[in-house]
């Protein structure tokens, strides 16, 4: 059989992906024969058997084999670069003999081995971080992608060639979320099981980092061992995820705050509020159809007088290892109302001890650095501190927010608050997901009183808080 015959071509091209599904769902064992066919077959056409090791990295494998890397920088098929006229590209012609066939199933099988094989798996380092970080930019270039664009949002925010390879970007971002959520799940699970602190040290690597709420965990549980460019790049790294959600929140608070008015306050009679669309519709009836004039008995006015959030806001947040999302969420969001003009906002967080984090509420990176995720609950230290507070019961809003498995006596305090006029607003846990968990018991006495526990995600506890405005 000659070394261009299709049915050669076609069951060596199917081996050696066959070998790669095999090796990317950790199957190799139960299929010895498959790496054995894709060892002979690059033997066979003098190819280098690296291309099959995970644990080489591309950038090593076009140092040391020169000719591969116009194979590793040339576009996947379907994903080729326009013409000048903007047209699209006609796909590159497929291989026209064994050995560029194998060549090019190995390259592509490197790729993707690389980027979600076995190089995720077991313990990490940050040198293996960062070279899996390279990898999946060599994946980005040959699908056309700017470098980060499957593990961050929008495009890379470097405007110089990858480090890694990959080449220009020849097309917007990859709209596929599942293969973004997949890079970034296990991004996330190799940060857990690396040396952060190590990686923290590099400004190059934690550059590379994204920011997560797995990657904030793991910063807020190590803070006390983090110390000079360490420290700082750890802010960094927050301060980025930080405004990330930021803004997020802040268009939920305005989409929900923006068309609030008070009824209570007449409209002012002025031009300016005139509603003339309402005018019209309502004095339709007064229409001369012979004189085709319309005459106006009344006038309609928009109301603009807003209602103000009540004057002191008082947050008190479950710091325990299992609310670090709650923690985090309820920091930016108690900084965005402590913005707003005519409200004071206190901030606590408590485990088997409480700190008053009001001082620093309009910093949320300094907030969540001052923070002690820790185990354990006595939401009553936090309701001590925060008595004092409650000058004006009808003016102020009480947000509680916790899985409430606590054994101290805190629930008649909150009682006592409700009864005395306090807006009381417990929240089982602040997740985007809207999952949370509770202690039933409590969440039917909360309910029984009637602030029943709120469940979800920020934009509900921005709602309610609207609510008590």
């Amino acid at each position: 059989m000659s070394a261009a015959d299709p049915e050669l071509m076609q069951r060596a091209r199917q081996g050696l992906y066959w070998r790669l599904m095999s090796a990317l769902f950790e199957q190799g064992d139960a299929a010895p024969n498959l790496e054995s066919l894709a060892r002979e077959l690059a033997n066979t056409t003098d190819l280098p058997v690296e291309l099959l090791d995970p644990k080489v990295t591309v950038d090593v494998l076009v140092h040391r084999f020169p000719k591969l890397k116009p194979e590793f920088s040339r576009p996947l098929p379907g994903f080729e670069p326009p013409t000048p006229d903007g047209e699209a590209q006609q796909p590159n012609e497929g291989p026209t003999d064994l050995k560029s066939t194998v060549q090019r199933a190995l390259v592509v099988s490197k790729l993707l081995l690389n980027a979600f094989g076995p190089n995720t798996q077991g313990s990490v380092t940050a040198q293996q971080y960062g070279a899996w970080a390279r990898d999946v930019e060599w994946l980005e270039g040959a699908l056309g992608l700017p470098p980060g664009s499957l593990r961050q949002s929008g495009s890379a925010q470097g405007s110089g060639p990858p480090s890694g390879g990959g080449g220009e970007a020849t097309r917007p971002p990859i709209g596929d979320d599942e293969l973004k959520a997949g890079l970034a799940t296990l991004e996330a699970d190799m940060i857990h099981r690396m040396d952060l602190r190590e990686v923290l040290k590099d400004p190059v690597l934690s550059e590379r980092l994204t920011p997560s709420m797995a990657l904030l965990e793991q910063i807020l549980w190590d803070k006390g061992n983090l110390s000079g460019p360490a420290l700082q790049n750890a802010k960094k790294l927050i301060a980025r995820y930080v405004d990330e959600l930021s803004k997020v929140l802040k268009l939920q608070m305005r989409q929900v705050t923006s068309r609030v008015h008070d009824h209570r306050v007449p409209p002012r009679r002025i031009f300016r509020n005139l509603d003339m669309k309402r005018t019209i519709w309502k004095n339709l009836t007064n229409w001369d159809p012979n004189e085709r004039r319309l005459y106006v008995d009344r006038l309609f006015y928009r109301r603009t007088g807003k209602k103000s959030l009540p004057s002191k806001l008082i947050i008190i947040v479950d710091q325990s290892g299992s609310m670090t999302s709650a923690m985090v969420q309820t920091t930016i969001l108690a900084s965005i109302f402590a913005a707003l003009p005519k409200v004071i906002v206190h901030l606590f967080a408590f485990d088997t001890r409480v700190i008053d984090l009001t001082p620093f509420v309009h910093d949320p990176v300094e907030t969540l650095l001052r923070t002690k995720l820790g185990g354990g609950n006595d939401m009553r230290l936090a309701l001590d501190l925060a008595a004092p507070c409650i000058d004006s019961p009808q003016n102020t809003a009480v947000v509680v927010i916790s899985d409430f498995y606590d054994w101290s006596d805190f629930f008649s305090v909150l009682r006592q608050w409700k009864e005395s006029g306090c807006h009381l607003i417990p929240v089982g846990s602040l997740h985007t997901t809207g999952y949370f968990a509770v202690n039933p018991e409590y969440a039917a006495k909360f309910k029984e009183i009637g602030a029943p526990i709120l469940s979800g995600s920020p934009k509900k506890l921005i709602e309610q808080i609207k609510k008590v405005m």
